[in-house]
């Protein structure tokens, strides 16, 4: 199916139509929805990320890029764009960055709820030499001995089925105490994602963040296969 492409960097109201494009209003580039974000309007004219593109109003799309979103803030992007006095917070990017955060970490608590993860070294372990696991996820501020003998156990497991690993992504996007508040656990440090429909919600959510915080020029993020610090 053909994408359908709009080159403007406004619409005039919330579009979520599977494979639409739209023009970046930093960049100029036209790009596919995914690798963007909506921003709109609220009622008292702040400018607010609409992460689930949903939010009514007339809507500015941006790079899917922490710097991009930062370039946007200082190059006055928005009231230009929406071509009235709007307010935009210094923070936009970093409160932009914590909403993701958050759907990443409400990601992972469904498919907890799910019974798709299970947690703690010793079963993150099993998961993975039954080749139940999807993706090995570790708390990006764990410890790095734990974090090193299961990167080589999956590392192992590659070269030895390598049709069941060699593509496993490797999670790093949430903290421990965040990992914790998802799963409803303490000291949550590994973890092993099983097949599922909200496994697929969460490792998506990954990915969008991952992009988001990958450097300018630093390509699209992280893909199977390979280690995401989102």
């Amino acid at each position: 199916m053909l994408a359908i492409a709009d080159l403007t960097e406004m619409d005039d109201g919330p579009r979520t139509k599977s494979g639409t494009e739209r023009m970046c209003a930093v960049t100029r580039q036209v790009q596919p929805i995914d690798e963007l974000i909506r921003f709109v309007l609220s009622p008292s004219g702040e400018v607010i990320a609409d992460l689930k593109r949903k939010l009514p109003g007339r809507g500015l799309w941006v790079s899917l890029s922490r710097a991009t979103v930062d370039e946007a803030v200082r190059r006055g992007v928005f009231a230009r764009s929406f071509k009235k006095p709007v307010q935009v917070s210094p923070a936009l990017a970093a409160d932009t960055e914590t909403m993701l955060v958050r759907g990443v970490a409400e990601a992972l608590a469904m498919a907890g709820k799910a019974r798709q993860v299970v947690s703690g070294y010793a079963k993150t372990e099993a998961a993975l030499e039954a080749g139940e696991a999807v993706a090995l996820i570790h708390a990006s501020d764990g410890a790095n001995d734990g974090i090193r003998k299961l990167d080589a156990k999956l590392a192992a497991l590659s070269r030895e089925n390598p049709e069941k690993t060699v593509n496993l992504p490797v999670v790093r996007a949430l903290t421990t105490d965040e990992l914790d508040l998802a799963l409803g656990r303490s000291n949550v440090v590994h973890a092993a994602l099983l097949a599922g429909p909200a496994s697929k919600t969460f490792l998506a959510r990954c990915q969008t963040l991952d992009r988001f915080r990958q450097p300018a020029g630093n390509g699209n993020g992280a893909k199977n296969g390979r280690t995401t610090d989102a």
